[in-house]
C-alpha cells in the first residue's frame, strides 16, 4: 500500500460540495473523488462515503447538486466538510435555494450543476453516482482558482473516517 500512497501523494483534486434532498432530508458533503467521465454525453461522477449522512440522503435521491468553491471559500468548505448533518443543520447557515427537481443549490458557490442520478455504482467505501446534467449556473470560468485539496487539509471530517 506504501507505493499507492506514494501516488495518491501526488494527488490535489479539485473539491466540490454534493448536495441531496430526498424525503424531507436533506444533505450535503464536501467531496474530493469528482469528475466528468463522458463527452457524449457530457456525463459527471460523484463519488460519496458510505459512511456519510449525505450518501443516505443521495440514494434515495433523483438528483444531486455540485458545486464549486475557491480558496476563499474556505468557510463554506468548512460547513460541509468538518460538520455532519446527523447533529446539525448544515442548511441552517448557508444561503441556498431550490433547484431543478428539489436540488439544493448553494447561492454562493463560483459554479453548480445539478444532475439527474442515471447510474450508481459501488467502489469500495465509496458509491459512485453518475450524473446526467440538467441545470446549471454560476460565475464565468478563470475568475481565479478553484479549491483543492491542498487547501482543505485543515478541516477535520465531520463524520467518523474508519
Amino acid at each position: 500500500m506504501a507505493d499507492m500512497d506514494a501516488f495518491t501523494g501526488w494527488l490535489n483534486p479539485d473539491m466540490c460540495v454534493v448536495t441531496a434532498s430526498a424525503g424531507g432530508e436533506r444533505g450535503g458533503c464536501l467531496v474530493g473523488f469528482a469528475s466528468q467521465c463522458s463527452l457524449d454525453p457530457v456525463r459527471f461522477v460523484v463519488w460519496l462515503s458510505e459512511v456519510n449522512r449525505t450518501y443516505r440522503v443521495a440514494r434515495r435521491a433523483d438528483v444531486l447538486a455540485v458545486h464549486l468553491l475557491t480558496p476563499d471559500q474556505h468557510g463554506l468548505a468548512e460547513v460541509f466538510g468538518g460538520h455532519t448533518g446527523d447533529r446539525e443543520d448544515k442548511f441552517a447557515r448557508v444561503g441556498w435555494r431550490e433547484g431543478y427537481g428539489g436540488a439544493v443549490v448553494l447561492e454562493d458557490a463560483a459554479a453548480w450543476f445539478v444532475g439527474r442520478v442515471v447510474l450508481r455504482a459501488g467502489g469500495g467505501d465509496h458509491v459512485g453516482f453518475v450524473l446526467d446534467p440538467v441545470e446549471w449556473g454560476g460565475r464565468e470560468p478563470g475568475e481565479g482558482r478553484l479549491l483543492r485539496l491542498a487547501d482543505a487539509l485543515d478541516i477535520t471530517p465531520g463524520h467518523p473516517v474508519d
